[in-house]
């Protein structure tokens, strides 16, 4: 056999034995945050009740209280990734955050940016406008302007209305817009019902209504595309805690009203 040969049959199976092997493994995004003992959760704290800060200024709300049980149950330490709700895609993608529980419904759009566990919740939302005006269908909201917060799917299906020829006014996240209705910069916003429902405590002076029904979304767990096994275990939590009853318990505690018949059934 020749010096040629003799490397060209080396190199080979060489080749063979990469090939037989498969590719080297690497580490998914569970086996970080298994490895670190924390999970980085991108919540928003602006957006009662789901979200807010306590007279202690802690962490409280829905979300949060969903955030806090997964890390309990997983044994992991929990740090918020505080965001709004058009950073709440950006902190998984760029890494800042591991997964995102935060009113974040499934939408098609977001669905090719994204993963989406299983909804843990759902979100009603409507336009809600001030008490005193009669507003019962969309003819009634020409002319009035409809503060919602910016890439919210709120933003989203109200801007797809092209034929209502609705004004809308975008805000940065849901404290500015709750701001604004407050102060009465808007007569309108397009949010969820219970965001409504928190303007009139803000301001008793001036108490939202939900006047048209927008839509009903599932609230699912966020997270970056292909980490599947990440995926399985967030579904698995999810499924437990519907069936034992927590997150249905959570939900109540702070929206007033038990999770769909169908999620509990």
């Amino acid at each position: 056999m020749t010096k040629r040969t003799f490397l060209g049959a080396a190199v080979s199976a060489c080749c063979l034995m990469l090939i037989a092997a498969g590719p080297a493994s690497a580490a998914d995004l569970l086996d970080e945050i298994m490895q670190a003992k924390k999970i980085r959760i991108s919540t928003d704290v602006a957006i009662p009740p789901s979200g807010m800060m306590d007279a202690s200024m802690k962490p409280t709300g829905s979300d949060v209280e969903v955030a806090q049980l997964l890390a309990k149950d997983w044994g992991f330490e929990l740090e918020f990734i505080q965001t709004t709700g058009a950073t709440r895609i950006p902190n998984v993608l760029t890494g800042k955050a591991d997964i995102i529980i935060s009113t974040l419904s499934v939408t098609p759009e977001r669905a090719k940016v994204i993963d989406f566990t299983k909804r843990y919740a759902t979100l009603q939302s409507d336009v809600g406008c001030i008490k005193s005006l009669n507003v019962k269908d969309w003819p009634d909201l020409k002319d009035k302007t409809i503060g919602v917060s910016r890439g919210t799917t709120q933003d989203t299906t109200l801007s797809n209305m092209k034929d209502k020829e609705l004004k809308i006014a975008r805000y940065d996240d849901d404290a500015t817009e709750v701001t604004a209705a407050v102060s009465g910069q808007v007569d309108c916003v397009g949010t969820s019902a219970t965001i409504i429902n928190q303007i009139g405590v803000k301001n008793p002076a001036r108490i939202f209504e939900s006047k048209i029904p927008l839509a009903t979304f599932d609230l699912a767990i966020g997270l970056k595309k292909g980490e599947q096994r990440l995926m399985d275990k967030l579904n698995a939590w999810i499924t437990e805690n519907v069936k034992n009853g927590k997150l249905n318990a959570i939900y109540k505690k702070f929206h007033g009203v038990d999770l769909p018949p169908d999620m509990r059934s």
